[in-house]
């Protein structure tokens, strides 16, 4: 059972696309290595062609609000809390300040899929206009076309469909293989929006038990 999906499985996902839509955001996914409800949030504002970035906001990042008064939860579109009737603008005011807004670069082929799609759909205001469950499907069903394997999560044995996040984790465990070095895994720390390092890390700890069994195989054929 592999645990990662590859790049050419990843290229093989995104040719069993059905349409343009759904091969663009499988390439995101992986090219990005962003969240699913980060790429279900884009906007058309959100991309910058001259500058070939993408804004992304770090949606896990946003604080749980409650009143000041009462501590009764708050959704972001409250002005008064629903309990005690107190104004909750301040709270929204702070949630707006500590949202994390991360700018990452976008390859060229990428980007030109991006500027294809929106000027073809006269796109405005969202890119993919669908929900989280319907892109969940579209990856498995183009994982069921393509034919991959599911996938065993490394830390709990557990196996699993191709799924969106397993796009994300492709592409972490894709950026340590070319650069496993302490800038390499910095940049990919900030570029995935992972708040504590050893998140991160987890990505090189799989990287070298590749390593340590392709190491093993030399031997192993050699003795053969």
């Amino acid at each position: 059972m592999k645990a990662y999906l590859d790049e050419e499985e990843v290229e093989g996902l995104e040719k069993a696309a059905t349409c343009f839509r759904d091969r663009l955001l499988i390439r995101l996914l992986f090219r990005l290595g962003c969240r699913i409800s980060e790429a279900l949030a884009l906007k058309v504002e959100d991309i910058d062609f001259a500058q070939g970035t993408v804004s992304i906001e770090h949606l896990k990042a946003r604080l749980k609000l409650s009143c000041p008064k009462c501590g009764a939860r708050l959704g972001k579109s409250h002005k008064f809390c629903p309990i005690c009737g107190d104004s909750v603008e301040k709270a929204l005011a702070q949630e707006r300040e500590h949202r994390r807004v991360r700018t990452l670069p976008v390859d060229t082929d990428t980007l030109e899929m991006l500027r294809d799609f929106i000027t073809r759909d006269k796109t405005k205001g969202l890119i993919f206009r669908i929900n989280r469950h319907r892109a969940w499907q579209i990856v498995r069903e183009c994982a069921d076309r393509a034919e991959l394997p599911d996938l065993t999560n490394p830390e709990t044995g557990k196996v699993h469909g191709v799924s969106p996040h397993r796009l994300r984790d492709a592409f972490a465990v894709h950026a340590v293989k070319v650069d496993d070095s302490g800038d390499g895994l910095r940049l990919l720390q900030e570029h995935l929006g992972h708040s504590s390092f050893n998140t991160t890390a987890k990505y090189r700890k799989v990287s070298g038990q590749e390593h340590k069994e392709w190491y093993q195989k030399l031997w192993d054929k050699r003795t053969s």
